[in-house]
């Protein structure tokens, strides 16, 4: 059932999330190395630059899965009605 409010009840599928991060991570430091190797800076500088957005967004999903239930409820719970905003 859709209520209107899902960009802000979503829910994300997170270790679905950190290996398709891992994989990512993986593949920039693949690339980092290849390109530093094959004498190619530019292209492994933005390797580089992936890998530490990368990094990041494992920490970052690292982090919200540790939260627990409260930010990453099961299915059996319902999403979280949206504030009710009053307007005068």
């Amino acid at each position: 059932m859709r209520t209107g409010s899902e960009p802000t009840t979503a829910r994300s599928a997170l270790r679905v999330r950190f290996w398709l991060a891992v994989w990512g991570f993986l593949w920039a430091i693949f690339g980092t190395a290849a390109f530093a190797l094959a004498g190619r800076p530019g292209w492994a500088a933005a390797c580089g630059v992936l890998w530490i957005v990368i990094t990041v967004d494992m920490t970052m999903i690292l982090r919200h899965i540790k939260q627990g239930p409260h930010y990453q409820p099961g299915r059996d719970i319902p999403p979280y009605d949206p504030p009710r905003q009053h307007h005068p």
